[in-house]
């Protein structure tokens, strides 16, 4: 994800109040079936296409299909949205897989990572002024919007070519100053996301040394759903991924369909169809069930010891985390990556499964 990655005050928040929201979310709201959802969402590229099928049917169609309402909410906040979600007033967020360990996971919250619905592929770079090699970083400030995922890009970034974050000073920025900020003549070096970062590199003194290119498939960008609302609902789940494939299916299309549905989700965005297109080719869309039934047939237990071991060395797992594998991940074969006493959150592939076989 790339998209309006936490800033460090709100992650702090977060953190500190997860346990708490867990507490107080309604459990027995999420202990029964029942016939109406809420799902929250907010601006990126991958998840527009939510927006999308909300304002033109797709949701509608499919909930009616299972007799049940479906409400697709768009958050300004996204990290606000991630706190309406661990509370229990949605049973659905859009969230990357890294926010979703760090927020509700944390907090003890169990939720199910229902579909990926893409990753990022080059929507989130590390941008040096005057310099070319990543190694240059070396002793420069950073702006960047701290414990988000231009964050992780840094550490890991660093990693493959033998540094860390102590060979660099951390500079909190919100992501809204970014643009301004890299006129000035003291910043020098910045992780971000686009649209800011392809803004950025208009400009001749900066230069793209490292980019989630780099990082294939660590930075997932999913609908996160309440575990027990998954158990006691399957319908909810089938109309969700039914709508994520029939509105992936239009979009991909090599048609006016498509073409029009790509501009009004850029429009929505803030862009247009050129801007849409350009975010879309860093990044890495799951168009069909099978391609991301593939993705978890692959390392998936790789990189997920990658953000857990980020957010352990940021303190973001939970006050009693005592290693990176405190939290329990179950992986969509069942395989447990951590603690297998402890799972709060889980991958399955249950249900695009269904949508491969037709069976939705």
């Amino acid at each position: 994800m790339t998209s309006f990655k936490l800033s460090s005050l709100k992650i702090f928040a977060a953190a500190l109040v997860a346990m708490t929201l867990a507490f107080t979310a309604a459990s027995p709201a999420h202990a029964e079936a029942k016939k109406d959802f809420k799902v929250a969402w907010s601006i990126y590229v991958g998840w527009m296409p939510w927006g999308y099928a909300m304002d033109n049917g797709i949701v509608k169609k499919w909930a009616d299909k299972y007799d049940i309402n479906i409400e697709v909410v768009q958050f300004n906040d996204y990290i606000e949205a991630i706190n309406q979600y661990t509370a229990g007033a949605y049973d659905g967020v859009m969230a990357t897989n890294m926010d979703a360990l760090a927020i509700p996971s944390a907090g003890g919250v169990d939720s199910t990572i229902l579909l990926i619905c893409d990753y990022s592929d080059g929507n989130d770079v590390i941008i040096l002024k005057g310099k070319d090699d990543l190694a240059d970083i070396k002793g420069q400030k950073v702006n960047l919007v701290e414990l988000s995922v231009s964050h992780y890009v840094l550490a890991r970034a660093l990693e493959k070519i033998g540094m860390s974050e102590k060979d660099v000073t951390v500079v909190n920025t919100s992501d809204a100053d970014m643009i301004a900020a890299w006129a000035t003549p003291d910043v020098t070096a910045m992780t971000t996301w686009n649209p800011m970062a392809a803004e950025i590199l208009t400009e001749d003194n900066a230069n793209n040394v490292f980019d989630s290119s780099e990082l294939p498939g660590e930075i997932q960008d999913s609908l996160v759903v309440n575990t027990q609302t998954l158990k006691d609902n399957p319908a909810f789940a089938k109309a969700m991924t039914g709508i994520w494939y029939e509105t992936m299916a239009l979009m991909s299309a090599d048609d006016e369909a498509a073409t029009a549905a790509k501009t009004a989700m850029g429009v929505a965005s803030g862009t247009d169809l050129a801007g849409y297109e350009m975010q879309l080719a860093a990044t890495e869309m799951f168009y069909t069930p099978q391609d991301y039934i593939a993705f978890t047939e692959g390392n998936l237990s790789e990189l997920t010891t990658f953000v857990t071991k980020f957010l352990f060395d940021h303190g973001l797992l939970g006050q009693d985390a005592k290693s990176p594998g405190y939290i329990g991940i179950e992986l969509a074969d069942g395989t447990v990556v951590g603690d297998e006493d402890n799972v709060l959150l889980r991958y399955t592939t249950e249900y695009a499964q269904m949508a491969a076989d037709g069976a939705l």
